[in-house]
This record gives C-alpha cells, structure tokens and sequence, in this order.
C-alpha cells in the first residue's frame, strides 16, 4: 500500500498541547524517519474545534464581549455561520474545572448571535458545569432568546443518549437541544467530514491518531476512537500516540490499535514519530 502517513491527533489537554502542535511534532518524526506525511489535527467538539475548522471551512476569525473580556469566534460563509467554542468561557481554560455555573456560555452565544449569524456551530465537547445547563437557558431567556439555529456538537456519548449525543456538558447540550431546538450531533463525525477524513485516510499507507488520554472515553465518542474505528472498518493499519493510557488491552483490541506509544511533550512527540518511522 503506498501514500502517505495521515497524523491526525486531537488536543492533548492536560499537557497544553493544540492539536496542530501534536500533529507537526509527530510528522518531524515520521519525515525524519523518510515518510510523506498528511497532517490532519482533529478536535471533536471540544478543544480545538475552531482552531481546525476555520482553514478547511474558509472563514475569519472575530471577537465578541463576554463578561467584559473579548472571546474568539470564527464567521464563515460570508457571516451566516458563526463558529462558537464554550470552553473559551467555562473553565477558565483548565481542563479538569467544572464551574459550578453554565452562565457565561448562554451569554457567549447571545453575543455570537448579535454578529448576524443565522447559524451558530457551537463547541460543547470537553466541558463539564455543575447545573446541568441551567444558567446557560436562564442567560438566553434574559437575553431575549436566541434568533440563529443552534447546532451542538458534542463529544462523548453515553448510553443512555442514544443518537442524541446528549452527555457533553453535564447536560448542558441536553440543555440547549431541549430549551432552544438545537441539533445535537457528533463532534468527531462532524470535523471528519468536513476535512475529507475517509478519503484522506483510504489514501494513506496508515494513520496515526492521537490524545493526552487513552481511555473508555476514546471509545465513546472521541475523534481518535472515531478514526481509529473507521481505519479498521477500511483495513487502514492504525497507530496511536498518547500522553497516558488507562485503556484495557481489550479496548485496544476493539480499535485494533498496531502499536500504542506514549509521549507528552514535543521532544517527545517527535521522538515517538521517528520510532513510528520504523513500524510502519
């Protein structure tokens, strides 16, 4: 199988890595070690979201007032769509806060709606609030309500959730799908569609995916699971680079993961690339 290798990691949170940093310091790895690469960083609603969408979608980026502090937006199609993360306002950008309200995200999205989008893509992956969305609901009814469509991508499912892709949050997503008619849709289908994904990862001699954790959360929902599922659907060899693992080797079967090396800072992700060079 020829082509070249598709690097397609999401964030690594807990060690402050963007997606497109763990993507570039992999493919040194693997170009060092004589491989083309196809850098493909992924996001799955959560972290990242914007940063990987806005050049495959072609928009700009723009600022709206929260709180009194600017927050990045992206605007596509001429403005129509707005791209809105909820983490730039929940969590004071720690991964592991759960604030105990959602307030500050239904003002986001008021102040995201006032640019004169008629769709708002909202980023409510990776974040947890302790009122299940509430303050969230009660800031757009104060506000006056919500004009644009709302379409929410999320990024773990539960099974109680069904399709509905309701877990993201701690109910917030519920929150808004019941509240405001949102749509809930997967994030990590969602961003792989859009940046060709599957084709990408046909053409490749193999993929490399990628996340600060391994864990039952890959398997649920998360765009390295997602991927790595869809490489195994396709007969693609899979690889994965990880910042930690707490996955069982019978998850790592049902992904059918090749190998599964650890890394956590660029060093080392470029470390990890050249060792990959040799595996492929």
């Amino acid at each position: 199988m020829s082509g070249p290798i598709l690097v397609a990691p999401a964030p690594f949170r807990s060690a402050g890595l963007r997606a497109t940093q763990v993507a570039a310091a992999l493919g040194r790895g693997l170009e060092a070690g004589g491989w083309q690469v196809d850098l493909c960083p992924l996001a799955d609603g959560g972290a990242g979201t914007l940063e990987v969408l806005l050049p495959a979608l072609g928009g700009e980026t723009a600022a709206v007032e929260v709180g009194g502090r600017p927050v990045g937006i992206g605007l596509i199609e001429d403005g129509g769509t707005a791209i809105v993360e909820l983490g730039g306002v929940l969590g004071g950008g720690d991964p592991d806060a759960v604030p105990a309200s959602s307030a500050a995200a239904g003002e986001l999205l008021l102040a995201a709606a006032q640019t004169g989008a008629e769709v708002l893509l909202v980023g409510a992956g990776d974040l947890r609030c302790g009122d299940g969305g509430d303050g969230a609901v009660e800031a757009i009814a104060s506000g006056g309500g919500i004009a644009p469509r709302l379409v929410v991508l999320c990024d773990v499912r539960t099974p109680a959730d069904g399709v509905a892709w309701g877990a993201s949050g701690d109910g917030l997503a519920g929150a808004l799908a019941q509240a405001c008619d949102a749509r809930l849709e997967s994030g990590a289908s969602f961003v792989l569609d859009v940046l060709d994904g599957d084709a990408r990862m046909k053409a490749a001699r193999a993929v490399v995916v990628g996340e600060g954790l391994l864990d039952l959360h890959t398997l649920a929902g998360k765009a390295p699971g997602e991927l790595a599922t869809r490489a195994r659907q396709s007969g693609v060899p899979c690889f994965a680079v990880v910042g930690g693992r707490t996955l069982d080797p019978f998850g790592g079967r049902i992904l059918d993961l090749q190998a599964v090396l650890e890394a956590d800072t660029l060093d080392a992700l470029e470390a990890a690339g050249r060792t990959l060079a040799e595996l492929v």
